[in-house]
């Protein structure tokens, strides 16, 4: 919804700007044509600096794109629109309902309802005080209030039209994903399970020279599916399909595994934390060919920090940073660093206290 936002920050620029020019070149206004009143001006121009100065707090993320001050502020400027500019062509209703807009671009009726009615009844009171104004006018709330109302309707219908296409988007691709385990990893898992069924009959059997050709094609074969696995897994991250091939582990891959860890917080980032260490020891076993992996885990007052150490060859340019722990970090809104020194790997994971 950031990007949204933002549009919605440069649509309130491109309606300050428009509105000068329409003020600009209107001949009802009291200034005559090709002039605006000093006031309005005024207004506008803040309404400007206002704008433009929302639009960059907004995309360098340095305040709320739903700010209340921003709903009270659109409220405001629009309410002296009407107040200095209310006539037969005034655009105050524009800004009132810019106003509405902004507040219902988000699923829901009580913004929408709150600002509608806000709006209504700052647009009655700048009308009523205005001067030379009668109650002919008084109309331009009203249509307004039914504005707000279809806003506000139209807006929750697309929320829940877009909540079922997400339902319905979900349950495919659970569909499709379980189609594709079921006709393919799961068959190839029930091949395995018939080939060792095999390898014991002939280790039985005392062939043993047959069953080492078996095994060793079975090997071969796992890590077939293996490295299928993982880029099927990767392309559902969305990740660089740039896949290294995977050789079965060499005999005696079994680093020394050190652990030195003290952790008191909750499951959750607990279990996060697990399976960030199983993947660090699984990725070093498997393709660092490392003889010792270290994972020291310590807390300070203001954060959990995780490192995973090994003496290892190192990444390759495919796995340099691996897609599994860089999600969970992201999720908990940690940090990772990734170090490379001749012999030696570091994995660094700091993780703030929630």
């Amino acid at each position: 919804m950031r990007g949204l936002d933002v549009k919605m920050a440069q649509a309130r620029i491109v309606l300050s700007l428009l509105t000068m020019l329409s003020l600009y070149i209107d001949p009802t206004t009291a200034g005559g044509l090709f002039n605006l009143t000093p006031s309005v001006l005024v207004i506008l121009l803040l309404h400007l600096l206002y704008s433009t100065s929302f639009y960059h707090a907004i995309r360098r993320e340095v305040i709320s794109p739903l700010s209340p001050i921003s709903n009270a502020l659109d409220l405001i400027f629009a309410g002296l629109i009407a107040f200095f500019a209310e006539g037969q062509t005034s655009p105050a209703f524009v800004f009132f309902l810019y106003a509405i807009i902004a507040a219902g671009i988000r699923p829901g009726w009580r913004d929408t309802i709150v600002v509608t009615f806000l709006s209504v009844v700052t647009y009655s009171t700048a009308i009523e005080l205005a001067h030379e104004m009668n109650g002919q006018f008084m109309m331009r709330a009203a249509y307004l209030a039914i504005s707000g109302y279809l806003i506000g309707f139209v807006g929750q219908q697309r929320a829940f039209f877009e909540n079922e296409m997400r339902k319905l988007e979900i349950r495919s691709q659970r569909q499709t994903i379980a189609r594709s385990l079921h006709d393919g990893y799961v068959q190839a898992l029930a091949g395995v399970n018939l080939r060792l069924g095999t390898s014991r009959e002939l280790i039985a059997r005392g062939q043993v020279e047959e069953a080492a050709n078996a095994l060793e094609e079975l090997q071969s074969g796992v890590a077939r599916e293996y490295d299928e696995v993982r880029t099927y897994l990767r392309s559902l991250a969305g990740i660089d399909q740039k896949v290294r091939r995977s050789a079965p582990l060499a005999s005696g891959a079994n680093p020394i595994f050190q652990i030195d860890a003290m952790y008191n917080g909750t499951a959750q980032v607990g279990e996060h934390l697990l399976q960030i260490m199983l993947e660090g020891l699984r990725n070093a076993q498997r393709h660092a060919n490392a003889d010792k992996v270290i994972v020291s885990l310590i807390e300070t007052n203001e954060m959990t920090l995780l490192k995973i150490d090994d003496n290892g060859v190192g990444f390759t340019d495919a796995d340099k940073a691996p897609w599994s722990i860089v999600s969970r970090v992201k999720e908990l809104g940690g940090n990772m660093t990734l170090s490379e020194i001749e012999g030696s790997t570091s994995l660094t994971i700091e993780l703030p206290h929630n």
